[in-house]
């Protein structure tokens, strides 16, 4: 059984910064491109970033360019978001997903974690 558990999400002030992780069991994660994703109260799904299995290329999302940075460590079979100059328009329930083709796109994800809040106050 596939699991993808996130971890790290809080509240903080604008300017601020924390670190996501994304921890993956039942699955061989080196096989699989990892996403981020998120989904504010009223909107939909949006891309976040993702990275290809070897960390041979990453994308972001042009509103979090600069700011956000996605990394894996496929000996621990964990996907990381390093989010830097939070802002209030960040505030989401943040997700990881994985597919075996790195891709923007949320419906070409084949699992799905359950989700961590991230709310950056102003």
């Amino acid at each position: 059984q596939v699991q993808l558990v996130e971890s790290g999400g809080g509240l903080v002030q604008a300017g601020g910064s924390l670190r996501l992780s994304c921890a993956a069991s039942g699955l061989t994660f080196r096989r699989y491109a990892m996403g981020w994703f998120r989904q504010a109260p009223g909107k939909e799904r949006e891309f976040v970033a993702a990275i290809s299995q070897s960390s041979g290329s990453t994308y972001n999302a042009h509103s979090v360019k600069g700011r956000f940075t996605i990394s894996r460590d496929n000996a621990k079979n964990t996907v990381y978001l390093q989010m830097n100059s939070l802002k209030p328009e960040d505030t989401a329930v943040y997700y990881c997903a994985a597919d075996r083709v790195v891709t923007t796109a949320a419906r070409a994800y084949d699992y799905w974690g359950q989700g961590t809040q991230v709310t950056v106050s102003s």
